[in-house]
């Protein structure tokens, strides 16, 4: 009988906070930049040089606990990890061990069997190290210490998922809490969030674990889902031939699909950690995790109910719009400006959503404002640009945040309202095509379409449609 196998996953997830200057200095953390250019001697590990925290690197971190339901530790402090790889510039990462700053939390997800928790076990502040940059042609390494001393959080939950689907959901949830935060942009193709996958298989009703590897160098969720069932596989292949599983690091090749191994796997015994000498104990006093916990923002789940109660739209544009906070926020002040909320999501999940993905772009790049959106929206209520002019200002203030009234001005778009014009072009196509007038007295409802589509051409797009189709009709039933 074949042995069925249960997996078992752990995630480490890093993720760059969102501050402006690094967790120890005041280096920019602006992503981009040439090599070796936002450094200086506290993040380049010069002798004699001493960290400063930066206070926001605490907040964002405590505000991730309040949102996952850690506790949060009043009192917690800094460690330095020890270890040896041209990247880190210190020979050390100044991070938490002992005391992190938040523990013992949970997050929900939905899965196919319905909602579960993933436990969190700690959440913990350090620096990130360098970059390397290997060169295969001249056979060299360059480091980039630019991204040495950014501040990271490292979310570090338990084994409690079972599943890629599990694993996607849970950084998916993640993702989407620290991004209404605003504590990160959570760019996996920039960095700003990497997950570290720690596996074991195990025999189906067994309690006991079986050795896990870490899998490293995931940089998307498709890439995460490929290596969580090439690994799954490799283990189960090495058992079912009676080989033992290795605990080591591995790193996957998702061009390859396939992973392989780069070392042994560390336990912090290997890191010699030790209280960092040159940093105080922070203390986190109740009126400061007052401040912090009173301007977390409201999340999805509440602003969905709220969404049902205010706005009487669709539960799927609800769902839609409430998955990001910049698209929600968006809706709610054009809403408030032009009281239109089917209006400004059909806006939102249409045009916008189309072009977020042409750009290969996300909500959190949109650049219009919620104020030309409500005017754009004003100005098709008021007939002064047709549906065909909308999409194109629509183009522009997507691009550049563009006047829509200065725009369609400029542009020539207004819509043309004069009746006398309208008529005059409206009669011409009559005349012009005798055949359509015929056929549509006849019957043919299709004709009046053509017609329509004549008057359009002489007004060069800018007639009112309302108008030309009331006037058409009128001159058509005066043929009748």
């Amino acid at each position: 009988m074949t042995k069925q196998y249960e997996t078992v996953i752990g995630l480490e997830v890093h993720v760059e906070l969102a501050t402006k200057t690094k967790i120890f200095c005041g280096c920019s953390t602006a992503f981009g930049a040439a090599p070796n250019t936002h450094i200086c001697p506290v993040c380049t590990g010069m002798p004699g040089s001493l960290p400063v925290l930066n206070r926001q690197v605490v907040e964002y971190a405590a505000a991730v606990g309040l949102a996952t339901d850690c506790e949060i530790t009043r009192l917690c402090r800094f460690d330095r990890k020890n270890y040896f790889y041209p990247d880190n510039p210190q020979n050390y990462q100044i991070s938490q061990l002992y005391l992190p700053i938040c523990r013992n939390g949970r997050v929900e997800i939905e899965t196919a069997a319905g909602k579960k928790y993933v436990r969190i076990h700690e959440i913990h502040m350090e620096e990130d190290a360098g970059k390397l940059i290997h060169d295969e042609w001249e056979d060299i390494s360059l480091v980039d210490y630019n991204r040495s001393g950014v501040p990271l959080i490292e979310i570090v939950s338990e084994p409690d998922m079972r599943s890629a689907d599990e694993v996607i959901a849970y950084l998916e949830k993640l993702r989407l809490l620290i991004r209404y935060l605003g504590a990160s942009d959570c760019k996996l193709q920039e960095g700003s969030m990497r997950a570290d996958v720690n596996l074991s298989v195990r025999e189906a009703g067994s309690a006991v674990f079986g050795t896990r590897t870490e899998m490293k160098n995931l940089n998307s969720f498709k890439a995460i889902a490929r290596a969580i069932e090439g690994e799954r596989e490799r283990q189960i292949e090495l058992l079912s031939e009676g080989k033992p599983v290795i605990q080591e690091t591995r790193r996957w090749d998702d061009n390859k699909e396939a992973s392989r191994a780069m070392r042994s796997k560390e336990d912090a015994k290997d890191y010699r950690y030790f209280p960092d000498p040159d940093l105080p104990p922070v203390f986190i006093s109740e009126e400061w995790l007052k401040r912090i916990r009173d301007g977390l923002p409201e999340f999805r789940t509440e602003k969905m109910e709220r969404y049902r109660r205010e706005y009487g739209i669709p539960e799927y544009d609800i769902s839609i719009l409430t998955q990001s906070r910049t698209m929600a926020e968006l809706f709610e002040r054009a809403t408030a400006l032009c009281g239109q909320p089917k209006k400004v999501s059909n806006w939102l999940m249409g045009e916008t959503m189309r072009l977020l993905k042409e750009n290969g772009e996300e909500p959190e790049d949109l650049r219009f404002s919620p104020e030309h959106l409500a005017e754009l929206i004003g100005m098709t209520d008021r007939r002064e640009i047709n549906g065909s002019a909308a999409k194109k200002i629509f183009e522009a203030m997507y691009d550049r945040d563009a006047d829509p009234q200065t725009f369609a001005e400029e542009m020539g778009m207004k819509t043309v309202n004069d009746d006398d014009a309208l008529r005059t072009a409206a009669e011409r196509a009559l005349a012009e095509n005798p055949k359509s007038v015929e056929d549509y007295l006849g019957g043919r409802e299709k004709a009046f379409g053509f017609l329509m589509g004549q008057i359009m051409r002489a007004m060069k797009g800018k007639a009112d449609p309302a108008a030309a189709n009331r006037i058409l009709k009128e001159l058509l039933e005066q043929k009748g």
